[in-house]
């Protein structure tokens, strides 16, 4: 898999994971950022091949490589029992994000990017009927997906009820529901966020403990999928 950019390589590099190869543009003043990523690239021993920008240009899958581009392995799916022991680990509840068919990688991307920062343990998304972590994703996230679990499942509605078995409770985040600032969201939860276009799919709403909406005065009657997460992942962070 390819990883592109500053900030994706940078975080890449420092969460140690296994990196084949990393493309640097030459004839290039470097930045701080850049001689930093350079620096930590040869104290992993990673090799370091300087080439044109026409190269990382041919190469480039988002054409923003911004002169850094690397070869690694594909991303690394936890398990949900991961996420959960590193909220065990941190003595917090879990904080958890249910993706329910995000398929466009700069929502998802953007999401992870936001769950990171307002420190979520971790994002479950389906096999199916979802964007993987991909290129597009890791860029998005400004590297955020460098620090995440995220965990790929067979069953969503299987995955919720062993969930709730351990105690976390799930809601699902959509229009026609309790007003999200008039809802207890402290203790272990799991916010199920739906798709683009057709929201979080019946047998999984019907599986949470309680729909959430976010307040809307205009005449647009939805938000784009990662705004709404955002929102809703920092109304949880203000009760935590």
């Amino acid at each position: 898999m390819i990883v592109e950019g500053k900030n994706p390589v940078k975080e890449l590099l420092e969460s140690g994971a296994t990196i084949n190869r990393l493309f640097v543009q030459n004839a290039k003043l470097y930045d701080k950022v850049s001689n930093q990523i350079i620096s930590m690239a040869k104290q992993n021993k990673v090799r370091i091949d300087f080439v044109s920008k026409d190269f990382l240009d041919k190469k480039s899958t988002t054409k923003h490589h911004q002169g850094f581009i690397c070869d690694t392995v594909d991303f690394a799916y936890c398990d949900v029992d991961d996420i959960l022991k590193l909220a065990e680990e941190k003595n917090e509840a879990p904080f958890i994000v249910i993706l329910d068919g995000i398929e466009d990688p700069h929502n998802f991307g953007a999401i992870i990017r936001t769950c990171e920062c307002a420190g979520v343990h971790g994002i479950i998304i389906p096999k199916r009927r979802a964007c993987p972590v991909n290129e597009t994703v890791i860029k998005t996230s400004a590297g955020a997906t460098a620090n995440m679990k995220i965990a790929s499942v067979i069953n969503l509605n299987n995955t919720i009820a062993d969930l709730k078995e351990k105690g976390v409770w799930v809601y699902g985040l959509e229009l026609g529901g309790k007003d999200i600032n008039k809802t207890n969201l402290s203790g272990a939860i799991a916010l199920v966020v739906g798709s683009e276009g057709f929201g979080i799919s019946h047998l999984v709403k019907e599986n949470c403990d309680e729909v959430v909406s976010l307040a809307q005065k205009g005449q647009i009657n939805s938000l784009n999928a990662s705004v709404a997460c955002g929102i809703a992942v920092y109304k949880i962070l203000e009760q935590r």
